[in-house]
């Protein structure tokens, strides 16, 4: 199954959840894959584009009705959700682990005791350089507003909004990617 195949399978055409997909998806791809050729990065660029525009597949599941999504579970459960959705789909891992661990900088044990949030007790932080292309990428462009790309400075507040690690998590993502 392609990722095409998989995101008209789970996101009707013509809904409001389809269409904040598909373009926050897109951005996402088109950041990660010029990224990736200017850093000249080791990756196919085809398993790049793959896994941005999946990454966030799971939102359908959620209740989230701003974008569009009216499902019943929680919005921070959409990365596992996705990975699930995605091995159940015969996805491979590859794929299945960047939709499972993209959100925020990556999230830590302490992250989910300290906020409080309904995820299984475990690090879900970004290893490949796949994972943390697609992580990074991902936090230049939100799914409401104008979905503009967003300036550096204020991913950066976002993140440090979150935690002092989230935003020493996303620095490291940055330096990694500086040469963009």
């Amino acid at each position: 199954m392609t990722y095409q195949e998989i995101i008209d399978k789970y996101y009707p055409a013509g809904t409001k959840c389809r269409g904040i997909f598909i373009q926050h998806s897109r951005q996402v791809a088109e950041k990660a894959l010029e990224i990736a050729r200017q850093c000249n990065l080791d990756l196919p660029l085809e398993t790049v584009e793959a896994a941005a525009m999946l990454h966030d597949i799971g939102i359908f599941l959620t209740d989230a009705p701003d974008i569009g999504c009216h499902g019943t579970e929680h919005y921070i459960r959409h990365g596992i959700l996705g990975a699930e959705l995605l091995r159940n789909e015969g996805f491979g891992e590859e794929i299945a682990r960047v939709a499972e661990r993209h959100t925020g900088a990556g999230l830590t044990i302490d992250d989910i005791d300290r906020q409080q949030l309904p995820l299984p007790r475990k690090d879900y932080l970004p290893e490949t350089m796949l994972e943390k292309l697609i992580c990074y990428a991902d936090k230049f462009f939100s799914k409401s507003g104008a979905m503009q790309e967003k300036p550096i400075d204020k991913v950066r507040n976002s993140m440090a909004r979150h935690s002092a690690d989230s935003l020493a998590r996303f620095d490291e993502l940055h330096k990694l990617f500086c040469k963009y």
